[in-house]
């Protein structure tokens, strides 16, 4: 039971610090999206994740909110279950890439994040190019 007890305000703060107060999904800063950032569980506690600090990431609203509890989905090319991008083993550079304001899928595991949290929906790709446009996207 223990590992459903809330997270402490303290993991919280490390977590966003770990991540440069920045979603680690779509990367977009925290002060640059209306609704801010919250605390993921990369695998989600109803897939026996826990609440330890190696399975917590920092996800946009958007972000977190289209993944939900969900680890993966099926890839239409390879017509399997592949997971989703792990903030904590994987390098973002090696499964996306920024291509002007559309943020695209090198693998498959890209394939299937890009598409379940809705990296390249219009408004999401409009908000990067304007944060572009501002020099405020993609923070390094």
């Amino acid at each position: 039971m223990a590992k459903r007890a809330p997270i402490p305000d303290g993991v919280r703060e490390q977590v966003a610090e770990r991540a440069r107060d920045r979603c680690e999904y779509c990367r977009i800063a925290e002060a640059d999206t209306f609704w801010g950032c919250q605390i993921d569980h990369v695998i989600s506690l109803k897939h026996d994740g826990t609440n330890d600090i190696d399975n917590l990431a920092y996800a946009c609203a958007p972000c977190n909110r289209a993944k939900g509890s969900e680890i993966g989905s099926i890839d239409g090319d390879r017509d399997q279950l592949i997971r989703f991008f792990d903030p904590r083993r994987d390098n973002w550079d090696e499964h996306f890439r920024l291509e002007g304001d559309a943020i695209v899928a090198q693998t498959a595991i890209g394939r299937v994040t890009a598409k379940i949290l809705g990296f390249n929906t219009s408004d999401r790709r409009l908000e990067r190019q304007l944060l572009q446009q501002e020099g405020r996207y993609p923070l390094r």
